[in-house]
């Protein structure tokens, strides 16, 4: 099977992430994939470096003097690479390849990651209920909508979350020593770890006043202590160590301190692997949670904002409301007792293979595996089911 993965964004964010992931383990797999992007953007540039053949086009400019040169490049690279699939992660010129696809024999697949819902008007409608050959939402969240306000048929609708490499994000003992021995960690320190850019969405400031929280009642072996695997965005490190001090934690630095900052890690999955517990505290988004993929996916038992995707990733034992304090300060202290932390950490492990978690829309399937090959494999289903409704082979 041959695809185009539409990836016009202009950040490698984590609709990017998914498009060109999906390019590579479709390509590994024998099903020529090129991404299509926007010129002199990360996504092309970090697709290039997987060895991925790339197109450019200026899918974003719709500018009336600008399309008939746009469409031509489009007929060009649809003549000469003749997909069995589009898929667009993004909505830019989607009108454009639903108007082209019976002309160049296609199926089309609109693949939604973003957080922002669809508006319910008579374009989306169309182009959702009758251009597209299938939808693809990234979290149930989306799946609702698109079955409730825009009228997706049921039988058109998919949920893939998407995976993580297990080749690379796994349980390492040698990893967690040396990572726990490069950051000063005691051996009997109970440490928990945020993973992600240090942005206000990202929950890091609710995650220390949670530790403070937690600290006054840890029964626990050890210091209980937070490391934030991640660099310098929105917020820096200078604005972690106000939060700590705020909360009555102390400056970051200092021995034994309870929040370190990692900074820009070459080998997250190592970081990763030194924690005892993951916490994805996200205020909103998340509807493609790469992060909590890759904690889940080094043995590490998570916890959650209700958030996203991360109700189909996640039971509802291990969710706590975003920006609730008390709630995750709360599940932090359960933590202390073994029993329920490995119970944690095989439900973590187990949804990685493809456990259920509760279904939350008719038509969606979140409860496959989060695997690479899981997310490969659902795909294909999908593009398998869009080229049925198209009227075309399955691949040629």
């Amino acid at each position: 099977m041959r695809t185009l993965q539409v990836v016009n964004v202009r950040w490698y964010n984590a609709t990017a992430w998914y498009g060109v992931t999906l390019a590579r383990i479709l390509g590994e797999a024998g099903h020529p994939s090129v991404v299509v992007g926007l010129a002199d953007t990360d996504p092309l540039r970090q697709a290039r470096r997987m060895g991925l053949e790339c197109a450019e086009l200026p899918l974003n400019c719709m500018a009336p003097h600008r399309l008939p040169a746009l469409v031509r490049g489009m007929e060009e690279l649809l003549t000469e690479f003749r997909p069995d699939v589009v898929n667009c992660h993004r909505g830019e010129s989607f009108i454009l390849w639903a108007l082209l696809k019976r002309r160049f024999g296609f199926a089309l697949v609109r693949t939604r990651g973003d957080q922002r819902l669809p508006r319910n008007n008579i374009p989306n409608r169309w182009l959702h209920q009758r251009a597209a050959d299938a939808v693809i939402s990234t979290n149930s969240r989306m799946s609702c909508h698109f079955l409730a306000r825009l009228g997706v048929p049921e039988d058109r609708l998919f949920t893939v979350i998407g995976g993580v490499d297990t080749a690379r994000f796994r349980a390492s003992a040698e990893a967690r020593a040396r990572a726990r021995a490069a950051f000063g960690i005691n051996p009997h320190d109970f440490i928990m770890g945020i993973v992600g850019r240090m942005d206000e969405v990202k929950g890091i400031r609710e995650t220390v006043r949670a530790l403070a929280l937690a600290r006054n009642s840890w029964s626990g072996g050890g210091k209980l202590r937070l490391l934030v695997i991640g660099f310098a965005s929105q917020y820096s490190v200078d604005d972690v160590n106000a939060w700590s001090e705020e909360a009555g934690l102390g400056p970051l630095g200092a021995p034994d301190a309870p929040v370190m900052v990692s900074g820009r890690v070459e080998r997250p999955e190592d970081a990763i692997n030194a924690l005892d517990m993951g916490i994805l505290a996200s205020l909103g988004s998340e509807t493609i949670a790469r992060a909590a993929l890759e904690i889940m996916a080094c043995g590490v038992p998570l916890i959650g904002s209700a958030v996203g995707v991360m109700p189909d990733i996640l039971p509802e034992g291990l969710l706590f409301a975003p920006g609730d304090v008390p709630g995750m300060s709360g599940l932090m202290l359960r933590a202390a007792d073994p029993a329920w932390l490995e119970a944690a950490r095989s439900a973590c492990c187990g949804r990685m293979v493809g456990a259920a978690v509760p279904q939350l829309v008719p038509g969606a399937c979140p409860s496959g595996g989060l695997t690479l090959e899981h997310f490969r494999e659902q795909t294909l289903e999908v593009y398998a089911r869009a080229l049925e409704r198209a009227g075309l082979p399955k691949g040629r």
